[in-house]
This record gives C-alpha cells, sequence and structure tokens, in this order.
C-alpha cells in the first residue's frame, strides 16, 4: 500500500502531466488560431514561472527583474532577424547574445546587491528593469522603440510551409490539421519549454536544491557550516536569468514581434508571481498549474462571462455583474479565494495535506 505521505505529491505531479499532455496534442484538440497562441503562451509562462520560482521559491530571492533577462532573448533574437535576415544562424546568434548580456548582468547585480536585505535587493532589480524598459522604449533604431519589431522567421516555420505533401503535392493533414509550418513553430515552442522546465526540475532536485533551501530557510546556519552563501545566490540568480532569456529568445521566434508591451511590462512580471503564488512556491510541479490557470482565465473568462450574462438576462442585476467588462473583478476574486483556500498554492497545500 502506498505510503500517504506521498499521496499530495502524487496527485500534483498527475494533474501536472496531464497538463503538460493536453499540451502535447493542443493543435490536435483545439483545431482553431486562438486556442494554439492560448496553448503556446501557457507552454511560454511554464518555464519563464519554473525558472522564477528557482529564485523565490527555492533561494528566497524576491527579484523584479525576471522580465528585463525575458527581454534580453526576445530582443537579441529580434534585431538580428530583423537587420541579418530569417535565418537559423540568426536566432542562434541573437540567442547566444541574449544569453551572455543576461549572464553578464544578473552576474554583476548578484555580485553586487545580493549581500544587501531582501527588500533592499527587490527594489534594486525593480530599478535595473525599468531602466532597461525605458531603454527599449527610446533607443528605437536598435529596438524600434514603444513600437515594437516586427521580422519574419525561418522558413520552416511560416503557415505556408508544407512539412508533408501528398503525391498531389498538397499538404499532408493528421486528424484534420494540416502538417505545416505552424504546426511546427508550435512544437518548436514545446519542446524548448519542456527543456527548461526539466532543467529546473533536475537542478532543484540535485544535491543543489538541497543547499538552496537551507538558504532559504537560515541563512546564517548555511553560512555557519561552510557554504558561501552570495556565491550560490549569485550562481542561481545567473541560471534563472539565462533560463529566462532563452525562453524569451523562443517566445520571439514564435510571435514574430518583440515589443516593451510584450517581453519588459511590470504586468508580466506581475503574471509571472500570480502564477507563482497559484501553483505553489518551492514546487516547481505548481508553475505548470498556475501558468495554465491564469493564462486560460486572461483568455477565456471573458467569454464565459460573456455567456453567463445572455443567460441571465431576464434578470438585470445578475447580468449586469456577469458584464464581460467586469472580468478582472471576477479574476481578483478568483485569485482571493485561490489563496484562502490554497495558502501555500494549490501544489504546494495539496503536498502538505498528503503529508498529514
Amino acid at each position: 500500500m502506498m505510503n500517504r505521505i506521498t499521496y499530495g505529491a502524487l496527485g500534483v505531479k498527475i494533474a501536472a502531466l496531464l497538463i503538460w499532455a493536453v499540451l502535447l496534442f493542443a493543435p490536435f484538440l483545439f483545431q482553431d488560431v486562438r486556442a494554439l497562441e492560448v496553448a503556446a503562451r501557457v507552454l511560454i509562462f511554464i518555464a519563464l514561472v519554473a525558472s522564477y520560482d528557482l529564485l523565490i521559491g527555492y533561494t528566497g530571492i524576491v527579484s523584479f527583474a525576471h522580465t528585463m533577462f525575458f527581454g534580453f532573448g526576445a530582443y537579441g533574437v529580434a534585431i538580428a532577424l530583423k537587420h541579418y535576415g530569417p535565418g537559423w544562424a540568426e536566432v542562434a546568434l541573437g540567442a547566444l547574445a541574449g544569453l551572455v548580456v543576461s549572464a553578464i548582468v544578473a552576474a554583476a547585480i548578484g555580485l553586487l546587491s545580493l549581500r544587501v536585505k531582501a527588500i533592499f535587493f527587490a527594489m534594486i532589480t525593480l530599478a535595473a528593469g525599468s531602466v532597461v524598459l525605458v531603454l527599449a522604449s527610446q533607443m528605437s533604431q536598435f529596438t524600434g522603440g514603444e513600437d515594437g519589431m516586427t521580422y519574419a522567421a525561418p522558413a520552416l516555420f511560416k503557415p505556408a510551409t508544407k512539412l508533408l505533401i501528398d503525391a498531389h503535392g498538397k499538404v499532408v493533414s493528421l486528424f484534420g490539421v494540416k502538417l505545416n509550418g505552424k504546426l511546427a513553430a508550435y512544437y518548436f515552442v514545446f519542446v524548448f519549454s519542456g527543456l527548461v522546465f526539466a532543467a529546473m526540475l533536475r537542478l532543484v532536485l540535485s544535491p543543489l536544491g538541497t543547499v538552496l533551501k537551507a538558504i532559504r530557510e537560515n541563512e546564517g546556519r548555511a553560512e555557519a557550516i561552510g557554504y558561501r552563501v552570495v556565491a550560490y545566490r549569485t550562481f542561481v540568480f545567473t541560471i534563472s536569468a539565462v533560463a529566462a532569456s532563452l525562453i524569451g529568445s523562443v517566445y520571439a521566434v514564435w510571435l514574430k514581434y518583440t515589443g516593451p508591451d510584450t517581453t519588459l511590462s511590470f504586468a508580466i512580471m506581475v503574471d509571472i508571481l500570480l502564477m507563482v503564488v497559484i501553483g505553489g512556491m518551492g514546487t516547481m510541479w505548481g508553475a505548470v498549474i498556475g501558468a495554465a490557470l491564469l493564462v486560460v482565465a486572461q483568455f477565456y473568462l471573458r467569454d464565459i462571462m460573456e455567456a453567463a450574462a445572455t443567460a441571465l438576462a431576464p434578470i438585470p442585476p445578475a447580468a449586469a455583474l456577469m458584464n464581460p467588462d467586469r472580468w478582472l473583478l471576477w479574476l481578483g476574486l478568483l485569485f482571493i479565494l485561490l489563496v484562502y483556500f490554497f495558502p501555500k498554492g494549490i501544489a504546494g497545500t495539496a503536498m502538505e495535506k498528503g503529508k498529514r
């Protein structure tokens, strides 16, 4: 008989793996453009939230600059594709440039600032992120300014690209879905998001993950037994930044547009924080649950409310309450309920109850 201590963790893992399975077959399950965009966004945020959970959940580092590193990767690829052409060499060059810049900036911020108290470090990262946002908005000759940049992706990812053709020269379909460049672009996002998530999961399950938890729980004790706390924190901060930069590069290839609002805005940072809280800090699997729930709510809550308002039309007060324009109100209420019933996030609370 299975020990009760594993029930909560097993349930969380099964839920997360089911979400991954849905995302794997999303192009065949939901055959419309909007659903595919939502699925790709969920994948991007799963990897992004997992890299941030490595910071805040496992090491106790509160940073508001995570979107800055996300933006470095996205802008690196965008600039390369815009100015040098839509080739794989340009994608690799832009992604590498974003990774290098992210690693250097993260290491510099970590070495200079991680010695201070948590709140002061958070303010330093907020200032750094704000500076990069302003620079991206003003350096229009390189970044396109506030309008951002549009560019072409590699030919493989163009919707007109035929991955397989039949004897008549027509693109082959599988379960009613054409095997074209759009499908290839989606699975490009799926593979890289999965790799980043797997790397973060492997990292926290290694001995390094145990050290990070020790630093989070009692920094003084960890330092007293010989761990160089600042060095570990700087290393983790840099790894997290590199992961965010890589997924930013992937997002730039998928979206074929990069601008301050899509990569560097504080609203994205708030979304990341909400996803971590909803999923559960320090669980890693919670990143899958939190990202899926919030992204789906952001895209489909208005539609649900519109249907509810139509159904409640004979009751004007109820219909007015379900007005789609009030979707943010209901999203806020849902978030409050989730925090109340799942104080440690969905994954964190489930795991804790499973141990009892």
